[in-house]
């Protein structure tokens, strides 16, 4: 009896594990066949491919090439252009069964960068970075750059580099000699522009940036520890979609083999902890992991990460969908051609140019401070306040009771800039706020008083403030030590005892302001564009907030019809705090998940999963059930709909995983938000 009971409960496990199995293949079969929506604009070039020509060299395999980009439409002459090389080189990697002709978007967008220069300096404002070193305390992104980008690109035939260790060896013995070859085309092209009457010039680059995508990501990293690279010949690592953990499928161990290799070589270079990397073999390598994000099967986010590899101090992963003026997730190929994306990394690499010696940053510090500013957003900084992670992410005030607020003031540099004036002077009759919340629904010229104190009770002791509003020109928000007269509002700064928050305000992505039905009528509501919070420890030694918004013009003498603008709320996080099951996280795989919000609930959620699959992502649909409209008699479903778009925002999600990395997917184009779950963590309660 107890043998058949045995058998009988093993065929349950393995009647199980099919069940399991074949839930899996379906889920995945069904997320695969849908169509993935794609905000990708696409690139143009008119691209060029020069050969560098070959010398003897010591490797394994001789059937590899290396090519030079050119971008135009007029014939160049390809030897007179490689004499005239004078930019900083970059070396392309294509990944399994890639093509060097994938190079062209980067390369492009970066010569289309350079001629028309930096971005806007307001752009620069939103991150700042986490290193607190001496030498960052004056220092900010270039307002003009140095020197044009050189791209290179290696011919690695096309060969699968993802079956196979020992393909992966021999395209990093080729990459090594790339990088070498590279560096000697400089100073032969020098050599020649000398014979020929130029000017001699010793300013010669002596490192190559490597950009790398997929498997051409983890080679790049595997040619950094090769014996034979000359030393500092690399110093800065780009990687997109790139595995950096472990294999996607380990067809063959010798594919396992190497990567716990080159990895554990990593590891060492690094030394053992981030207190010992300004001593160690790799202490001038900044690596710069992007992962394709939900719409990326081939590499998920986990597999993207640096966690373990590369000191914080010394390189990060950034998700494409929270990647600054991207906000997008893409699939596997498309990261290569997106344009949002080949924008934003070519502004980067040239920012990180010293325009004095035209060299790219010799300070590791400096270089990774680039990088945060032009790649990563504020806002999982921003939710720190909420959750916990690592202390070296948080980007809070340092206000206490003990702190003199003038001292704050001064090195928080959160106010607005001096030039940013209202029309009016001052600020109409103020407004009192006896409730927990806060609504906007007009420009009035008014502001609007809060008591810490009093609303923070009951544990709602975290501020949260929402808006469409432009920060500075349109609403600012500062904490009081006491209740004082309504001075002029631009004198506010001047008050050593008031603080300005109001550039603490973060952006967040949002799709464009709906279009008006006709003529005259009003237009739905724009979603946010920017939020703050305030932690206690932020608020502490604080007794009010006011939030003042500016006055507005009049429409033909009337005022324009009211319409949310901003929205306030004193709040405790634990309300908004949720778990999802596992039957919820599998239902999700073939159905969003509906999640409604009632009337004043928590403008921030922290919703957490049971289980992690790792899988599938995890598929949430947002709405509101009554939007402050209350039913009356027989109105119509539709027409309450039709008032709810009118009077509020769209909703607008940010998700947070704080296992498998910072990641922001922002809902920009429907009330569907699609979580990036992190590999098999059952009950680790991971924080979105």
């Amino acid at each position: 009896m107890g043998g058949g009971g045995g058998g009988f409960r093993g065929s349950c496990r393995v009647g199980a594990v099919l069940l399991f199995s074949a839930w899996v293949a379906v889920a995945a079969l069904s997320r695969l066949l849908r169509p993935v929506p794609n905000g990708c604009v696409m690139t143009y070039m008119y691209p060029a491919y020069i050969p560098i020509a070959a010398t003897p060299r010591n490797i394994s395999s001789d059937r590899y090439g290396l090519f030079l980009y050119h971008e135009g439409w007029k014939q160049i002459d390809f030897a007179k252009h490689i004499r005239g090389l004078r930019g900083v080189p970059v070396l392309f990697i294509p990944g399994n069964g890639g093509s060097y002709k994938q190079v062209r978007s980067l390369a492009a967008e970066s010569f289309r960068a350079y001629q028309n220069g930096p971005l806007e300096p307001t752009f620069y404002r939103e991150a700042s970075s986490t290193l607190p070193a001496d030498e960052l305390k004056d220092f900010s992104i270039p307002s003009r750059y140095g020197r044009m980008l050189d791209w290179f690109a290696v011919d690695l035939e096309g060969e699968h580099s993802a079956m196979d260790g020992r393909i992966l060896e021999e395209h990093t013995e080729y990459v090594v000699y790339a990088i070498h070859r590279i560096l000697d085309q400089y100073k032969e092209s020098q050599l020649e522009r000398s014979k020929g009457g130029a000017k001699s010039s010793h300013d010669l680059p002596s490192s190559v940036i490597l950009v790398g995508h997929s498997m051409g990501g983890f080679v790049a990293r595997a040619a950094v520890v090769h014996p034979n690279l000359r030393k500092s010949a690399v110093e800065t690592i780009l990687t997109l979609s790139s595995p950096h953990q472990y294999p996607p499928i380990a067809l063959q161990p010798s594919l396992g083999h190497f990567f716990s290799h080159v990895n554990e070589e990593w590891r060492k270079g690094y030394g053992t902890g981030v207190s010992h990397a300004s001593n160690s073999k790799l202490s001038n390598v900044v690596v710069v992991s992007v992962s394709g994000g939900i719409h990326d099967y081939q590499i998920r986010s986990r597999l993207a990460s640096l966690d373990g590899i590369v000191p914080s101090t010394h390189g990060f992963m950034v998700g494409s969908s929270s990647m600054k003026n991207v906000w997008l997730s893409m699939e596997h190929q498309s990261i290569l051609w997106c344009n949002q994306l080949a924008v934003q990394v070519a502004h980067t690499l040239l920012s990180i140019v010293d325009p004095v010696d035209r060299h790219p940053f010799s300070s590791t510090q400096k270089r990774v401070f680039v990088f945060t500013k032009m790649l990563q957003s504020a806002v999982p900084q921003s939710l720190s306040s909420m959750a916990h992670v690592p202390a070296s992410l948080s980007q809070t005030l340092p206000a206490n009771g003990n702190q003199n607020a003038g001292e704050l003031h001064k090195k928080g540099s959160l106010s607005c800039p001096p030039s940013t004036q209202w029309t009016s002077d001052g600020l109409e009759k103020d407004l009192y706020i006896l409730s927990n919340s806060v609504t906007v629904l007009a420009m009035d010229g008014r502001r609007r008083w809060l008591d810490i104190k009093k609303l923070g009770s009951n544990g709602r002791r975290h501020f949260v403030f929402v808006t469409n509003l432009a920060p500075c020109s349109g609403v600012r928000i500062h904490l009081w030590p006491e209740k004082h007269h309504s001075p002029v509002l631009n004198e506010l700064s001047a008050s050593k005892k008031i603080v300005e928050v109001t550039s603490k305000m973060v952006q967040i992505p949002a799709g464009p302001a709906p279009k008006q039905v006709e003529p005259g009528s009003q237009t739905e509501q724009p979603p946010p564009s920017a939020f703050l919070l305030l932690s206690p420890e932020e608020m502490s030694g604080f007794s009010f907030i006011t939030v003042s918004v500016a006055p507005r013009p009049t429409i033909s003498g009337r005022p324009p019809p009211a319409a949310s603008m901003a929205v306030g709320q004193f709040f405790n996080p634990e309300e908004g705090a949720s778990a999802l099951s596992i039957g919820t996280i599998i239902r999700s795989s073939f159905a969003p998940e509906e999640i409604f919000l009632l009337e004043d609930h928590p403008l921030a959620l922290n919703l957490s999963f049971s289980a992690s699959l790792g899988l599938l992502p995890v598929t949430l649909s947002l709405k509101t059930a009554g939007c402050g409209i209350k039913k009356a008699g027989d109105q119509m479903e539709a027409e309450r709909n039709n008032l709810c778009k009118l009077r509020c925002f769209p909703p607008v999600a940010l998700a947070w995983d704080s296992v498998s990395g910072l990641h922001i997917i922002p809902n920009i184009y429907s009330e569907t938000i699609v979580v990036d779950s992190s590999p098999a963590f059952w009950d680790s309660h991971e924080r979105d």
